[in-house]
């Protein structure tokens, strides 16, 4: 979804690799040169993922960087599979969730983000299988065309379209890296679209930042320029 809620994603699952630097962008701010391998997140430390304004510079914070523990009975509302079965790969699974958002005038452009953890990375895996037929392809308005994001995170997809839930056009990225899946939109009210590079940005710092913390780093990584 482009719009004020959280954002919808359908991932090609990309070649296994390192976080690449991205777009002129993205600047990793304290980077830590740790060797950690990818452990399960707490709630604390999904929170902590999550990009604040000082992340996201030029951008106005109206959701806080927050995570919580999922209440049985009642999935995250990030997380949306077709079926029974796939809700529970996906969605019974998540160990803790979080999400923030953003706003930029004049035209009202929103940027939203959430993270789901899960125990290892094998059930991370399963779940963005899940989750990316569910928020790839077309979902985010009709005609949707993919959006490069480089090499960001073991697995990713992104896709624009010129018409999304708010009018204008919207984007809608899924990366997983290591035991997270995370999830970035934009949208606007407009006719200007976040481009494509500044998407690329926005995925690789939420992604650096999940890495960061899953080799225990306090997470730094933010956007510079946009």
């Amino acid at each position: 979804m482009g719009g004020k809620g959280f954002a919808n994603i359908r991932g090609a699952r990309g070649s296994r690799g390192l976080l690449a630097a991205g777009a002129a962008l993205l600047l990793l701010a304290g980077c830590g040169g740790g060797d950690g391998g990818a452990v399960a997140l707490d709630r604390k430390q999904v929170a902590s993922v999550l990009p604040d304004a000082k992340a996201v510079p030029g951008w106005r914070m109206y959701v806080k960087p927050d995570a919580q523990k999922p209440v049985a009975g009642f999935p995250p509302s990030v997380c949306m599979a077709a079926t029974k079965k796939k809700r529970k790969t996906a969605c019974d699974t998540v160990t803790s969730w979080g999400a923030s958002a953003f706003v930029r005038q004049p035209d009202v452009t929103t940027l939203n983000f959430w993270v789901l953890a899960y125990k290892d990375e094998e059930t991370a895996d399963a779940a963005y299988d899940v989750l990316i037929e569910w928020y790839g392809g077309d979902r985010v308005g009709r005609g949707a065309r993919k959006v490069d994001l480089g090499d960001i995170g073991e697995d990713r997809e992104a896709n624009r379209a010129a018409v999304g839930t708010m009018g204008g056009p919207a984007t809608i990225a899924q990366v997983r890296v290591g035991t997270t899946v995370l999830g970035i939109s934009t949208g606007t009210q407009g006719r200007t679209a976040v481009p494509d590079e500044q998407v690329k940005a926005f995925a690789a710092v939420i992604a650096e930042r999940a890495k960061q913390a899953q080799s225990g780093e306090k997470p730094s990584a933010k956007v510079s320029g946009n």
